[in-house]
């Protein structure tokens, strides 16, 4: 019998869903990222891949240029298709997901969804096109499609005050959405806080060097004795 309709078989009248969209940031591109998404096996997750230094090119040709906002948006979410592509390439219990019809299967299947988002966006986009909006905001807009929690992975532990390696800089285990809205900058981007509030949600950003912190929120172990940050949007 064919593998496909054993599954299909298996999973009948079995509910599994997605708990969480876990938005894996370029910076942790190529080894810590592709070593979480194996270690995501089995959870229930939903990964999107952040641009990286492809969209990071994007931004300094943007400079150069004086792009259109349409195509430096647009480039810059091509991007993490690009990204997506390759962490799928490295890890077996991945697969790429073109709709959230199809990272619910593929969740079903005990695989671990690597979303496509350009064609959701080219569908329906409800962000303006602005460097505001990267893979933060468009990780919360999905999680909050698939009614799901939201993990921000990145290079860092959490939200500072300012730059980690500035003098002075303190970090935040837990802050208030509107809070960060007044923050110039942080490792998060500018329009994130808003959908938080706009959605009625919270989420976690966490170190993705460190993916046994991830798989600790994933599971709420609650015997948290890393850092991580709770932004509450509720």
């Amino acid at each position: 019998m064919d593998i496909k309709i054993l599954l299909n078989f298996f999973f009948v009248g079995c509910e599994i869903i997605i708990k969480q969209v876990v938005k894996v940031g370029g910076s942790l591109f190529p080894d810590y990222a592709i070593d979480l998404v194996k270690k995501l096996k089995n959870t229930d997750s939903l990964v999107i891949l952040g641009g990286g230094e492809f969209a990071n090119l994007i931004r300094k040709y943007d400079d150069i240029l004086n792009l259109s906002d349409e195509t430096a948006h647009n480039a810059a979410i091509d991007c993490m298709d690009i990204l997506a592509q390759l962490v799928d390439d490295k890890v077996s219990s991945s697969k790429l997901a073109y709709s959230i019809e199809e990272a619910e299967k593929i969740n079903k299947m005990g695989l671990t969804p690597i979303l496509i988002v350009s064609k959701i966006l080219k569908e329906e986009d409800p962000f303006e096109c602005s460097w505001d909006v990267t893979s933060d905001s468009i990780a919360a807009y999905i999680s909050h499609l698939l009614n799901a929690n939201l993990l921000i992975v990145t290079n860092v532990n959490g939200i500072y005050t300012r730059e980690p390696s500035e003098e002075g800089s303190k970090f935040i285990s837990k802050i208030d959405a509107k809070k960060l809205l007044t923050f110039e900058e942080s490792s998060i981007d500018l329009m994130l806080p808003s959908l938080l509030i706009k959605y009625g949600s919270n989420c976690y950003v966490v170190n993705g060097k460190y993916p046994n912190r991830v798989l600790a929120l994933i599971n709420d172990s609650k015997d948290y004795n890393f850092d991580y940050t709770k932004i509450i949007g509720d």
